[in-house]
């Protein structure tokens, strides 16, 4: 069963962590030990976490690093949904 348009990361970031502990991008920034702009972009949902984010983040703020990476996958594979028909129609020219 898919999940029905996924949250990007940096939004459960922002509303689970970074909001209720009060901090701001910067200080979320500093304990990830990251530039701002990096945290600034995932909690906007302009940037992806990485593995070595997931990392960080699991150290920073708890929940796993598989956690915050399976997140991201559901949130990419929900927003290409709609390119599976186009790799279909390929695969068939291909394989016939």
């Amino acid at each position: 069963m898919s999940m029905h348009n996924p949250a990007h990361p940096g939004e459960v970031l922002k509303g689970l962590f970074i909001e209720p502990l009060g901090l701001s991008i910067t200080d979320a920034a500093e304990r990830l030990g990251v530039a701002r702009k990096t945290v600034s972009k995932i909690v906007n949902g302009h940037g992806a976490v990485t593995a070595e984010m997931a990392l960080r983040l699991e150290i920073g703020f708890g929940s796993t690093a598989q956690t915050w990476l399976n997140m991201q996958a559901a949130y990419d594979l929900w927003h290409i949904k709609d390119l599976r028909k186009s790799l279909r129609g390929l695969a068939e020219a291909c394989w016939g």
